[in-house]
């Protein structure tokens, strides 16, 4: 807890009582150096001034030993002979209620401050709880409206309630009810026992000795009990050594001032040793909470950062290493309805509830001691975060699909514009030209416009295709049926189409259009009895269309492109090898790219690669691109195999 804290709630008793001794001894000390020239009345004074001061600034349960120790210096130090305790009579009467009354108003008048700041700060805020509402331990659960001191992300709800500031040392005890019970034990048998062995040694030991047994004796029962049955027994030792220990002998009164000095050094270091010792127990609690609180977050943002970005992960994350069940809701239209949860459940009964935003809460129970306040509400802070973070992906993933839906109709708006209006041009000049009346056409004539009509009509076909197979790419609607599929039986088919295709190397033809080729060859090196493959027939027949498509526009006329069929392993390679220009090894993925063109000076809208990159990942396999020996480029598609018999390899072609 901070200084600012410290005040707001109280400065603790091991703090205060130590301080308080030494005050009170240096009044007492004043009195009896001072020979009566310090009054009873200033005695009287300066103890309740101790008393009121201390008791405005502690924890209102120390506001009883600071008034008790007041009460016995007035009645021992207000007149000669000084020690000597007076229980009855003016003085100690007027001392008992002077200092009741101080210590017990100053104590309220403090509390009541220290609330009233609470209310106006929120400063070192550990809870939050509505009026009504208990305020359980971690170990049960989170009170309602929670609210952290500083989290990342969480904003304080205002409202009426009431701050309850819970060390969480405190909540488990620095020392159990037990342990306290043990040291109260401890000091019932220990402090009789050790006065009786030290009075049959009393003619061998001197008051120094005395003392340094009583402290260790106090010391053992604070390492057991803490600090109030350790400031008990330090009460109790003094009052023993003062009876057995010091002349005269079994009275209250004490004849030799460094006797007394040794007496009140002796309340004064045992109190402060209490402190101590308390005080570091303490903190080693407070350690392991926060060494705790530490694992858990750490914990927690290495499943963040390893990728189980999600509210859900969150909440299971907190679940599991504290126990308990979470779910995060959000208000919706003036309902509560849930974000996410750490388990499918139908909804948590008797849930605490951490307000994270207006509109976001997270709900828990049944959570484990360790699960503090503050580690809580760092979890609600990551799930809120997380459930943003996820919107913000989904909105992203959004935006890209219409970002690559948008890029796709630039594309067909411009290839409308050029690629298909292209063939259709033709098509028409064509038709035109045969319905002319006033031209009498050649039999020869006829047949070539025909042609002409027939080979564009196949171009605008596929390019039709291709546009509506990318489009199905695009939208996910693609299906595809794998079944067993022989490869001889499909590249045939395959070449169907590729008729009249051009090539980049054919000569343009008078009015600068591409040269249709009159027969493209591709020679085809697939064994007897080659091995099935897992594919869909139709999408496979269109990856090797076009794949073959492709390989026919680079290829020069006397070195026609290939198609080479291996078995490795599970996998079918197919290679489709052309012996053109090539590609440069930074461009062999643009290529598969829809669109893209690299340096292609024939009609088409650079689709086919692409679709048959899509069909080729549809069916399960892969496709990518490698230079061909002695130059060209190799397009090579791998397919799982449905059997590897190869029985009947090699037995022809």
């Amino acid at each position: 807890m901070t200084t600012t804290g410290y005040l707001l709630r109280g400065v603790a008793a091991p703090y205060v009582l130590p301080v308080t001794f030494a005050a009170y001894l240096a009044v007492g000390t004043a009195a009896a150096a001072l020979h009566g020239h310090f009054t009873a009345t200033g005695v009287l004074i300066g103890c309740a001034v101790i008393a009121g001061l201390m008791s405005l600034v502690t924890e209102p349960l120390a506001a009883v030993p600071v008034a008790g120790i007041g009460w016995l210096t007035v009645a021992g130090f207000s007149r000669p002979p000084y020690a000597q305790l007076r229980l009855t009579g003016g003085v100690a009467r007027q001392a008992a209620i002077a200092l009741s009354i101080t210590a017990l108003a100053c104590a309220a008048a403090g509390w009541l401050i220290r609330w009233y700041a609470r209310r106006l700060t929120l400063v070192s805020m550990g809870r939050k709880t509505r009026r009504g509402t208990r305020a359980p331990t971690p170990a049960t659960a989170v009170p309602a409206t929670a609210v952290p001191a500083t989290p990342v992300g969480l904003s304080p709800a205002v409202g009426p309630a009431e701050d309850v500031v819970i060390d969480p040392a405190e909540q488990q005890g620095a020392i159990s009810l037990r342990r306290r019970l043990a040291g109260g034990l401890l000091g019932v048998v220990a402090l009789p026992l050790l006065t009786v062995l030290l009075t049959a040694a009393r003619p061998q030991l001197n008051l120094a000795d005395e003392v340094l047994g009583y402290l260790v004796a106090v010391v053992a029962i604070t390492v057991i009990g803490g600090f109030w049955p350790a400031v008990l027994a330090a009460i109790a030792a003094s009052l023993l050594l003062n009876w057995y220990f010091t002349e005269p002998l079994h009275t209250f009164s004490i004849q030799q001032p460094r006797e007394l000095l040794a007496l009140l050094l002796f309340v004064t270091v045992a109190v402060a040793v209490s402190s101590v010792v308390h005080l570091a127990a303490r903190r080693a609690v407070q350690a392991e909470f926060s060494r705790v609180e530490a694992a858990s977050l750490l914990e927690l943002a290495q499943t963040v950062l390893a990728g189980s970005d999600t509210p859900a992960a969150v909440l299971e994350h907190l679940t599991r290493t504290h126990g308990g069940q979470a779910e995060l809701t959000e208000r919706v239209g003036g309902r509560w309805i849930r974000a996410a949860a750490s388990a499918a459940d139908d909804g948590l009964q008797a849930a605490s509830r951490i307000d994270i935003r207006h509109d976001l809460a997270l709900r828990v129970t049944g959570q484990g001691p360790t699960a503090t306040t503050a580690l809580i509400a760092g979890f609600a802070a990551q799930a809120a975060a997380a459930l943003d973070r996820e919107r913000l992906r989904t909105q992203a993933s959004q935006a890209e699909a219409l970002a690559e839906g948008n890029r796709m109709r630039t594309a067909l708006l411009a290839a409308v514009s050029h690629d298909l209006r292209t063939p259709l041009a033709s098509i028409k000049a064509s038709v035109s030209s045969l319905r002319q009346t006033d031209v009498t056409w050649s039999a020869a004539d006829q047949a070539d416009l025909l042609a002409t009509i027939e080979q564009n009509a196949d171009r605008l076909d596929a390019l039709i295709g291709n546009l509506l197979d990318m489009s199905r790419l695009h939208t996910g609607s693609l299906q595809p049926f794998l079944r067993p599929i022989a490869i001889d039986e499909v590249a045939p088919i395959a070449l169907h189409g590729l008729d009249d295709s051009p090539r980049l190397d054919d000569p343009p033809e008078p009015d600068g259009s591409p040269r249709l080729a009159n027969s493209p060859q591709l020679l085809m090196a697939v064994p007897d009895g080659f091995p099935m493959v897992l594919a869909d027939p139709g999408l496979l027949e269109r990856v090797l269309a076009n794949l073959f498509s492709n390989a026919v526009r680079h290829s020069p006329p006397a070195c026609p492109p290939e198609l080479h069929a291996q078995l490795a392993g599970g996998t079918v390679t197919l290679e489709v090898v052309d012996h053109g220009r090539g590609v440069p090894d930074d461009q062999k993925e643009l290529i598969f790219e829809p669109f893209v063109r690299l340096g292609d000076r024939l009609p088409g809208v650079g689709l086919g690669l692409a679709v048959a990159k899509g069909f080729a990942e549809a069916m399960g396999g892969s496709i990518d691109a490698v230079d061909t020996p002695g130059g060209g480029l190799t397009v090579r598609v791998m397919l799982p195999v449905v059997s590897q018999d190869k029985s009947a390899l090699g037995a022809g072609s």
